[in-house]
């Protein structure tokens, strides 16, 4: 229930004007803990990981996005998100902090998104190249809560055996289009699922299966 409240209100902040410059408070520290988190979340699939204490952030962006983009972003790498974000404080705050420019969905080392909103397939992004797989774009896509929805079994590499996740708010076509996703492996896109401000990493070797919500 806290996670779910927290949902309603993804970015407090004083009322007022934001300050862009509002970011991690101790920034050595604090990317490296967040860049830890990041790849236990990636080769731990299906993990739950706190990136922690709940922090200002622009309009659109969760508290894990923003410190994901904080500890990963940068002049070289480009990002997409959508227009009203891009064009927003987000876009603002992404500048002012990482240097990081716009970008196409090809060309993006990150993007950020929600099923809420419009936004590209899955497809439409960079799976990366046979001499640079690691090139694809990792997709942070903002969910409702991480827990309490509809049970998936995810399997592969970094899971011993299986693992049930069961987000809420994910597209009902998302296991489809991650099969689609899967069969590209090595190439791929990598995925976070991000609510308030924890996240659980879906990288490409993972494959999926719905379960009946009985189960």
């Amino acid at each position: 229930m806290a996670e779910q409240q927290s949902m309603v209100q993804p970015n407090p902040r004083q009322e007022g004007a934001f300050n862009p410059g509002i970011g991690f408070v101790d920034p050595v520290f604090e990317s490296q803990a967040a860049f830890r988190s990041i790849l236990t979340a990636l080769s731990e699939p299906g993990t739950l990981l706190d990136l922690g204490p709940r922090m200002p952030c622009p309009a659109g962006l969760f508290p894990a996005t923003a410190t994901f983009l904080l500890a990963m972003a940068d002049y070289e790498t480009p990002v997409w998100m959508p227009e009203p974000w891009q064009q927003g404080e987000a876009g603002a705050w992404l500048r002012f902090h990482c240097g990081a420019p716009a970008a196409e969905p090809g060309q993006a080392a990150f993007a950020v998104g929600s099923p809420a909103m419009a936004m590209p397939s899955v497809a439409d992004f960079n799976p990366g190249t046979d001499l640079y797989p690691d090139q694809s774009t990792t997709l942070i896509l903002q969910l409702e809560a991480l827990e309490g929805g509809s049970p998936m079994e995810i399997e592969g590499p970094g899971i011993p055996g299986t693992r049930r996740i069961a987000p809420i708010g994910l597209p009902a076509d998302f296991a489809d289009v991650w099969a689609r996703n899967h069969k590209l492996y090595p190439l791929g896109v990598d995925l976070l699922l991000a609510a308030g401000s924890r996240i659980l990493g879906l990288p490409r070797s993972t494959r999926i299966h719905a379960l009946d919500p009985r189960a």
